[in-house]
């Protein structure tokens, strides 16, 4: 399921927003908040984002389970990036399926004004979100990960 027009991109008549390859130059990487730039740090995203899915728990655990083999494929290559993007794109997993399982159509808002959440509006969805919440653990539990994005921090200062 990727997102179609104003998803954030940066894509547009002009292209992609960074006119940066980051696996050549992972130095260029901010590791941002949260799902920051998801949708714009090549190749990552043309490598993670055919995977990413969230339709049901049978589409998130192939999706999960895609993601987590790239995540890994990542960390045995010592490609930082690559692992924090697989992590972003789990964590993307998770959030947008809990926003559909807590908000009938995943419509948060309401006129401007944020609506109650439903516990759970579409208890599929909430399925969907468990499965990409265990992979994401198994990133945020990896030694190595945290190791290597206190390294980069270091080295981008």
């Amino acid at each position: 399921m990727s997102e179609g027009g104003g998803d954030g991109s940066g894509e547009g008549e002009n292209g992609p927003e960074h006119d940066v390859d980051f696996r050549e130059h992972p130095e260029e990487y901010d590791i941002g908040r949260g799902e920051e730039d998801v949708f714009k740090v090549e190749p990552y995203k043309s490598e993670l984002l055919p995977h990413w899915s969230y339709a049901d728990e049978a589409s998130a655990e192939e999706s999960a389970r895609a993601i987590y083999e790239r995540y890994e494929s990542y960390r045995e290559e010592g490609d930082f990036v690559g692992m924090d993007m697989a992590r972003k794109y789990l964590q993307m997993g998770y959030t947008r399926s809990m926003r559909y399982a807590r908000y009938p159509g995943g419509q948060k808002y309401d006129d401007g004004e944020e609506r109650e959440p439903e516990e759970w509006a579409d208890e599929g969805k909430r399925a969907a979100a468990v499965v990409f919440e265990e992979y994401l653990e198994r990133v945020r539990d990896d030694e190595k990960y945290r190791e290597m994005k206190d390294e980069h921090r270091e080295r981008r200062g």
